[in-house]
């Protein structure tokens, strides 16, 4: 079987397992319920509409109550328009514009229906076929592209690499090198950056050079919207002309700066658009006059009045498509989501380097949309710690093909070595065990602790303390262990300017300490939740206790990589040796601590 042709096999799986969750999750549900999963807006109310490309009808919606409530409608999304009246249909549409309270959908008509003004509207999430149709076209295009890099990638060629010199005083050794090796190669670089090692520095300075040395125009994606935007932000500020293809989700007036959207507006031939699409709603206000019940004369001055408005519609779409076209040809970066590389207004773009960051959480068959724009590619990110999320029971696509590249072309792989945030000792475990004991902390964070005798790297162990793991509907708590960390939490009486969190595998176990920590300051949250976060202070709740010495999740050391790798000056782990030690990466851990003289019973307190 052909190397697409397997993933495309994993792809189908995948979409029917993410199928099958998303009909389960939403099934028989009311809007409320479903506005609680975050799922929909309800109630909103139309704030404005105008006539869009083609006939489409471009609406904003504000939602008018539960502004608090978290929600996964996000830029590109396909979403429902509904009402709560009787005879109501829905309108299907996509997301062009999130903001906090308010989003732009372009809907898949020319005018509102008539119940779009009775009872009381909501928008819906679907589920997201578009991202994998892309995905799938993706794949389908590879299989018949016989390329140099896709050669590379899929290892029937070897990366070719002439590392050029490169100095920067204000960067490490290492990072130098990740920037020397990107320069100098033909077709891959992978820059790997385990915790702290000032990955979107690296990248940041060279994607710089790589314009200063002449690249027209670099394509930067990313697999969320969260990790786009902050690479937008820094390379901004480092002096680059980036433009941000599709709307950030958490909108601050830099990034809205950046938006496509954004500098449309600001060009100089804006102003014919907008007056172009008044008119051409003029001319169908006046056609909405004629009612349903008239002759022939009326039907053709509707028509007539219809006809019209679509012509100064397609007017002023070509307008707007040469706005559009200039204000992205000026860019020096262009940057997206890795769905979002094949935006309409980029999807015929080609580019000399493609940079992938955070590769180590892309979905392979997402990767390839922006890889099939590429001569070269430069690949950021950690396979050691997070995989992609995968709905599928199949583990076929938890392998990235920043993983795969990085065995199989491991010449092509520089690691960032010195890292910026933690305690040596708290770094010390992961660097042994999951980057061959290369790092270094830098003398800034090497031996900063919260005061001169306190320990940066405990392991509190439970064994025999009756502390027994519950099961809680499909998840897992230890209501002793948490009891414990909050009275821990309150007799270190840690100052107030310190950030404290603390991290739980399993969800109602996260639920549960919220509940106890309710009015203090520390957050609660899973290992996902922290991904590429640092706090001053982390406790890690391990939870399970048995005595089958079942570990279940504990069994995904990267994830523990991860939970690990959070704290800057302390980090406190509590569980069950008894349970835990049975498995040798966690023996070893334990070890690790003893060694340090950081490993205490729970009876000493």
């Amino acid at each position: 079987m052909s190397y697409f042709k397997a993933l495309l096999d994993l792809l189908a799986i995948e979409r029917s397992a993410d199928e099958t969750a998303f009909a389960s999750l939403t099934a028989g549900t009311g809007a409320a319920q479903r506005r609680a999963l975050g799922l929909c807006w309800y109630p909103i109310a139309i704030r404005n509409t105008e006539p869009t490309r083609g006939d489409y009808l471009s609406i904003e919606v504000e939602r008018t109550t539960h502004k608090d409530l978290p929600h996964q409608l996000r830029f590109g999304s396909s979403v429902a328009l509904f009402s709560n009246h009787d005879n109501a249909d829905r309108l299907n549409g996509n997301v062009t514009y999130v903001g906090a309270d308010r989003m732009r959908i372009t809907l898949l008509t020319e005018e509102l229906p008539d119940w779009a003004s009775d009872g009381k509207l909501g928008v819906d999430l679907l589920f997201d076929n578009h991202s994998y149709n892309e995905m799938q076209a993706a794949l389908k295009q590879a299989e018949k592209t016989d390329s140099h890099l896709i050669k590379v990638l899929t290892r029937s060629e070897n990366a070719a690499i002439a590392r050029i010199p490169y100095t920067n005083a204000a960067l490490n050794t290492s990072q130098q090198n990740a920037i020397a090796n990107i320069i100098g190669s033909r077709d891959l670089a992978i820059v790997h950056g385990p915790p702290g090692t000032g990955k979107t520095t690296t990248l940041v300075a060279a994607i710089t050079v790589l314009v200063e040395r002449g690249e027209p125009q670099i394509l930067v994606v990313a697999p969320s919207n969260t990790a786009v935007d902050l690479l937008s932000e820094k390379l901004d500020e480092n002096g680059l002309n980036v433009l941000r293809i599709g709307n950030p989700v958490r909108v601050t007036e830099r990034l809205q700066r950046l938006t496509l959207e954004s500098r449309m507006a600001e060009h100089s031939q804006i102003k014919d658009v907008k007056k172009l699409k008044k008119n051409a709603s003029e001319f169908k206000n006046m056609a909405h006059k004629y009612k349903r019940n008239f002759g022939k004369a009326e039907r053709e001055q509707r028509k007539a009045l219809f006809d019209e408005a679509h012509r100064i519609t397609r007017d002023a779409t070509k307008i707007e498509e040469f706005i559009s076209d200039d204000v992205i040809s000026k860019a020096q970066v262009i940057t997206a989501t890795l769905v979002g590389a094949n935006h309409y207004t980029i999807k015929n773009l080609k580019f000399n380097t493609v940079v992938i960051d955070e590769a180590g959480q892309a979905l392979e068959p997402a990767a390839w949309i922006p890889i099939l724009k590429a001569q070269r590619l430069v690949m950021a990110g950690d396979h050691l710690q997070l995989p992609p999320t995968v709905k599928s029971q199949q583990k076929g696509l938890s392998t990235t093909l920043l993983e795969k590249c990085a065995t199989l072309q491991p010449h092509a792989v520089t690691l960032l070595e010195e890292q910026y945030r933690m305690n040596s000792r708290i770094m010390g475990f992961s660097s042994v065990k999951f980057y061959e004991n290369r790092l270094v902390a830098h003398p800034g964070v090497a031996n900063r602790v919260l005061n001169y005798n306190d320990k940066p790297f405990t392991f509190i162990d439970t064994a025999g303390a009756g502390y027994e793991e519950q099961s809680e509907g499909t998840s897992t708590i230890n209501p002793e262990e948490a009891a414990f960390i909050v009275r821990h939490i309150v007799a270190m009486d840690y100052p107030a300017a310190l950030s404290i969190a603390v991290i739980a595998p399993y969800k109602e176990q996260v639920n549960l300490l919220k509940e106890l920590l309710a009015g203090n300051a520390a957050e609660v949250n899973t290992v996902d939740g922290f991904q590429g976060q640092e706090r001053d202070v982390i406790y890690i709740s391990l939870t399970r206790s048995n005595s089958s010495n079942v570990i279940g999740f504990l069994n995904d050391y990267r994830r523990m990589n991860v939970a690990m790798t959070r704290a800057r000056l302390k980090l406190v782990m509590v569980g069950d040796s008894a349970t835990l030690a049975q498995t040798p990466f966690y023996a070893e851990l334990i070890a690790y601590a003893e060694n340090l003289g950081g490993y205490e019973s729970v009876w000493e307190y």
